[in-house]
């Protein structure tokens, strides 16, 4: 009989787009005693954990709580909610996950117009306007950060086209909530979703939404209570969602005072979100974004110093996502494996047009610190070295540490 040894996987240094190193407190959250979804102490976790959410969206609306399942099941829930079958629907797509808006917008029934730009860009917003205008779409879905491409997206402007129009705007804010600005209200955003396993520093698992009145309206068009609890039937203005557990009408109903059942609540990440975004908020907004922007300043310091080019257009990138161009000649792979073998250290590939042609190195969340960079830096001259890549001994390093040395004085 096979014996199983205990569980005990490695401590690595996790500098990829997500995951991320999670916070040993929000670890600590998780180890704590299981309470019934109903029990008076957990639901008020969870108005808790709503109201923090709120300030993390930076948001007056009432509607702002997690989809338990990864980012993508938010992303998801909003789009199968607050898309009707026969829906016109504007996509500017601008890398991988704009396409991915793409497809669950054609798989919940819509009609899919899209505009693109080249990898490595972003669009100015008067192009999407001028889409706007000319699709005149009932939903506009569009990323905010590109994860895929390491650039970010301005929604200001698109968000008041967007509400001069009349249409819904939902946004993937994965991979820049807690980490780079996201202004739900200011920037008319109708439908927001976040992720957990980036700048949150919190293990995948949950998907924080927001959505306003707006969207609630057209929910409410579209809203069904299940079957096994309904006393009544109801006329639909609009056909009902046809996912039961990505349906915000009754998700909505589940995190709300009345707390009609829907689901079992994912106990001990809800824990780790509430830890996570109190983290966040005893931070404070305007300091973790300027915290994301120094190690930005010394990761691209050091890298630039080693003689490494950076990908794509430095007036739209990502602060928390650097996109590296692979030196000519060097397995990019094979210096991955190296780095996470000698050193403990992850970076991330790429994918579709950029496969085998960039590395993509994250500072995110708990990620997000001095020694993380410098360790980097240092490991990726030694690996690229022993690689044959010609460049010089120790300026990197020295770089990102100018950098910090600024930062204090």
């Amino acid at each position: 009989m096979k014996r199983y040894e205990d569980l005990s996987p490695s401590l690595r240094c996790i500098m990829t787009p997500g995951p991320v190193e999670v916070d040993p407190r929000v670890l600590r959250a998780m180890s704590f005693p299981v309470l019934g979804q109903f029990d008076p102490e957990f639901t008020d976790i969870m108005n808790e954990t709503m109201a923090m959410l709120r300030k993390l969206f930076v948001t007056e609306n009432q509607w702002a709580y997690p989809v338990d399942g990864t980012s993508r099941s938010g992303i998801e829930a909003l789009m199968v909610s607050l898309i009707a079958p026969g829906d016109r629907v504007l996509v500017p797509i601008f890398g991988r996950f704009g396409h991915l808006l793409h497809e669950i917008a054609e798989r919940c029934g819509a009609e899919v117009f899209t505009i693109e730009t080249a990898w490595g860009g972003i669009f100015d917003p008067e192009e999407v306007i001028a889409a706007i205008r000319n699709v005149q779409p009932d939903v506009v879905a569009i990323v905010h950060g590109e994860t895929s491409t390491g650039r970010v997206q301005p929604l200001a402007e698109i968000g008041r086209a967007c509400r001069e129009a009349d249409a819904l705007l939902i946004v993937d804010a994965v991979a820049t909530i807690g980490g780079v600005p996201v202004k739900t209200d200011a920037w008319m955003l109708d439908a927001v979703v976040g992720g957990t396993q980036k700048c949150l520093s919190i293990p995948s698992g949950m998907a924080p939404v927001t959505y306003n009145a707006r969207a609630e309206a057209k929910l409410l068009k579209r809203k069904q209570v299940e079957r096994g609890l309904r006393t009544e039937d109801t006329a639909h203005e609009l056909p009902v969602v046809r996912s039961n557990y990505l349906d915000l009408g009754m998700l909505q109903d589940y995190w709300s005072p009345q707390r009609l059942n829907h689901h079992t609540e994912m106990t001990s990440m809800l824990y780790a979100l509430r830890e996570g975004l109190r983290l966040v908020l005893e931070e404070g907004l305007e300091a973790r974004h300027a915290r994301h922007a120094l190690h930005e300043r010394a990761l691209v310091a050091g890298l630039t110093a080693m003689g490494l080019q950076l990908y794509g257009d430095p007036a739209s990138k990502l602060t928390v996502v650097t996109c590296v161009l692979i030196p000519e000649g060097i397995d990019g792979e094979a210096v991955r494996t190296m780095l996470l073998q000698h050193f403990g250290i992850e970076i991330a590939s790429s994918f579709g047009p950029l496969k085998g042609k960039i590395w993509r190195i994250g500072t995110m969340g708990y990620s997000c610190r001095e020694n993380n960079v410098l360790r980097l830096l240092g490991a990726l001259e030694a690996v690229l070295l022993r690689q044959g890549c010609k460049l010089p001994c120790g300026p990197g390093v020295q770089a990102a540490l100018d950098v910090y040395e600024q930062n204090v004085r």
